[in-house]
């Protein structure tokens, strides 16, 4: 657990380094993408990075208007037929940089002369030597099974990329003040220690968010799941109105992933529904209206715009999987069945 707690708390410093060292490479990145005219960004990821990529997916769809579709990697490395690009970024998301069938969409997209950029945290790996570009994460070595610091270096990546591909100066302002507020959040670990307690007994619960923090839903219930080894089901607050609402009975475990911003309103009307049929629920977020209805409120303690939200709201749940292993009496620096790089084909 020590190990764990001290990678998710050297996220804030993370931050600065990515802010510090890697804008420049980040603008020049931007200014080929412009000069190629890009209409359209392929991501492939897999586990904690493919929630990344879906973070991607709101943000370069609203703040850059570029479509952004999320690749299938068997189609390149089991069905050995791959689809016909055309002004396409294609960005290859990973910690590792290891598993074959990403870098075997790196590798065709490359061949077919689209732009190929790696995220990675090994600037020497496999899919660093294959793409045409290359930003490295800067996160030091992670120990952990479960990525913490890596995954929250994905996502500011990919925003200062966003970012440097719009005229808004003012979110780069925006993005000065993250690695604070995460220091902030990282000041709930007390809390939440104690809050984890009420949840020993739990083996599954529904996870939730919407907009640009349905990838939070995604990336805390992995966290959940690989720590804890509790059947923890990931949701928009949309998608679980079409028929996943039906398990929620009496104390049924229900996390709210819903800092304020837009789907707010969405999200407290989850929260009634959650209520009215004997959830129990756990909320994350720095919206009073919304906390006031949880059992269990961990609250934000400072707020960010929507569109950085993720970086902040991400940080409680994996404190709160690392100390829920700990209460069901489970070793969180080794989850079982799990290695740290996972080479998929």
């Amino acid at each position: 657990m020590e190990r764990l707690l001290h990678e998710i708390g050297q996220q804030p410093d993370v931050m600065r380094g990515l802010l510090a060292l890697q804008r420049g490479a980040i603008e020049d990145l931007a200014a080929e993408i412009r000069r190629r005219e890009v209409s359209q960004v392929l991501i492939a990821a897999r586990g904690s990075s493919d929630n990344a990529a879906t973070y991607a997916k709101y943000l370069f769809g609203m703040a850059n208007g570029l479509p952004v579709a999320l690749a299938a990697p068997s189609m390149y490395t089991l069905y050995h037929s791959t689809p016909r690009l055309r002004d396409t970024l294609v960005i290859g998301v990973s910690q590792s940089g290891m598993s074959p069938d990403i870098v075997a969409v790196i590798d065709d997209a490359r061949q077919q002369g689209m732009l190929t950029v790696a995220v990675t945290n090994d600037e020497n790996s496999r899919l660093a030597r294959a793409s045409e570009r290359v930003i490295g994460l800067l996160s030091g070595e992670e120990r952990s099974v479960a990525a913490t610091k890596t995954y929250t270096a994905e996502l500011l990546v990919l925003a200062m990329l966003s970012t440097a591909l719009g005229d808004d100066a003012g979110r780069w302002d925006q993005l000065a003040l993250l690695p604070s507020a995460v220091e902030a959040t990282l000041t709930l670990t007390d809390a939440i220690q104690s809050q984890a307690e009420r949840y020993r007994a739990i083996d599954a619960c529904a996870v939730i968010g919407r907009g640009y923090n349905y990838a939070t839903s995604f990336e805390a219930a992995l966290k959940i799941k690989e720590l804890t080894y509790t059947s923890a089901n990931p949701y928009s607050s949309a998608d679980f109105l079409h028929g996943p609402i039906a398990v929620i009975g009496s104390g049924y475990p229900v996390m709210l992933c819903a800092p304020r911003g837009v789907v707010i309103g969405d999200m407290r009307a989850m929260a009634e529904t959650v209520r009215e049929r004997g959830g129990e629920l756990l909320v994350i977020s720095d919206d009073e209206g919304l906390l006031a209805l949880a059992h269990t409120a961990v609250r934000l303690p400072e707020s960010v715009d929507e569109w950085l939200s993720p970086m902040t709201t991400i940080v409680p749940a994996q404190v709160f999987a690392g100390f829920l292993a700990q209460c069901k009496g489970l070793d969180p620096q080794r989850p079982r069945g799990l290695k740290k790089v996972t080479e998929t084909r």
